[in-house]
C-alpha cells in the first residue's frame, strides 16, 4: 500500500495529526453530540451479547514485554468505560472516554499496525477493545456512526472465534469507534480483564424482541496478478426472540483485504486463481 504523503515527511505527518485532532476536539465540545460519559450504579438486568478476546497472541518476531505492556493499556482503558450507560439519543465514543493514551497517564508502549508494519506506540493495542467492542455492537440495534478499519491482513489467523473483517481499528483520537443510540432503550456496556481474556458484554434495561446473529459467506482467499487477497461477506441475521423465527438479513461488511504472510505455508488454505477481470 502506498503511504501519504504525510507519513513519509515527519513534519507534515506531526502537523497533519495535530490538525487533525484539533478538528476533533472542536467537534467533542461545539458539535451536536450527546455523548455518554456516566455509568450506572447498577447493572442493568437484561444481558444482549457478552465476547470475549485471548490477552497473548502468537505474533512471531516481536518483543512479548510490548504484548504484556498492551495488557496495562487495556486494562486501563477498559476501567474508563466499564459500566458506561447509552441512553437513547447518545453517542458513545471512544477516545472520548479513555482520552489520550500518553505513557504519562498510564499508558506504556505496545504494539500498533500502521501501514502494514507492527511498531511501538503509547498506547498500542488497544485496537483489541475496539474491535471487540464493533463485534459486540453488530449484535444490536445500535447504530455504528464510525469505525474505521486496516486495508491488508497482516497475520495469519490465531485462535481466531470471529469473522475475519469484523473489527475497528482506532487511532487518537481522529480515527475513533462511535455508536449512537437510536431505541427507546437504555444499554450498558461492561469491560474487564481476567488472567487469559478481554471481557466485553452489552446489557439492556429492558429485553429485546429481536436476536441478532452474524453470518459470514463467501469465504474465500483469491489471486489476483501477484497478489493474494482474502474475501468475505458480513451479514446480520435477525430473528424473533420467541419463536427463533428469522425475520430478516441485512449484508453489513464486504471486505477485500490484501494478505501480507505466505499462505502457502498454512496448512488448509487454498488460494483461488483470478484473472484481473473477475
Amino acid at each position: 500500500m502506498k503511504k501519504p504523503l504525510s507519513s513519509r515527511h515527519p513534519g507534515i505527518y506531526r502537523c497533519s495529526v495535530f490538525l487533525r485532532r484539533l478538528r476533533r476536539r472542536l467537534k467533542w465540545y461545539f458539535g451536536r453530540e450527546h455523548y455518554a460519559l456516566k455509568s450506572g450504579e447498577k447493572t442493568l438486568p437484561g444481558t444482549v451479547i457478552n465476547h470475549q478476546s485471548l490477552l497473548m497472541r502468537k505474533l512471531e518476531g516481536t518483543d512479548q514485554t510490548l504484548q504484556r505492556n498492551k495488557i496495562d493499556s487495556l486494562r486501563k482503558a477498559c476501567k474508563s468505560m466499564n459500566g458506561v450507560l447509552i441512553r437513547p439519543g447518545e453517542t458513545f465514543s471512544f477516545w472520548k472516554l479513555v482520552g489520550h493514551p500518553a505513557e504519562s497517564r498510564g499508558f506504556p508502549p505496545g504494539l500498533q499496525l500502521s501501514f502494514g508494519k507492527l511498531v511501538s506506540v503509547s498506547g498500542g493495542g488497544l485496537c483489541q477493545l475496539s474491535n471487540l467492542l464493533h463485534w459486540m455492537i453488530l449484535h444490536t440495534p445500535l447504530t455504528v456512526t464510525e469505525r474505521h478499519r486496516h486495508d491488508l491482513d497482516p497475520f495469519p489467523d490465531y485462535r481466531r472465534t470471529v469473522p475475519f473483517g469484523s473489527g475497528a481499528t482506532v487511532f487518537y483520537n481522529y480515527l475513533d469507534f462511535m455508536f449512537r443510540n437510536d431505541t427507546e432503550n437504555v444499554f450498558q456496556l461492561r469491560t474487564w480483564l481476567d488472567d487469559t481474556y478481554l471481557q466485553g458484554e452489552i446489557r439492556v434495561e429492558r429485553e429485546l424482541l429481536f436476536c441478532r446473529t452474524i453470518r459470514e459467506k463467501n469465504h474465500r482467499f483469491v489471486r489476483i496478478r501477484e497478489e493474494v487477497y482474502r474475501e468475505n461477506e458480513l451479514w446480520r441475521i435477525i430473528t424473533d426472540s420467541e419463536t427463533s423465527e428469522e425475520i430478516s438479513e441485512e449484508l453489513l461488511l464486504i471486505n477485500q483485504m490484501k494478505v501480507q504472510y505466505d499462505t502457502s505455508a498454512i496448512p488448509g488454505i487454498e488460494v483461488i486463481e483470478l484473472n484481473s477481470d473477475s
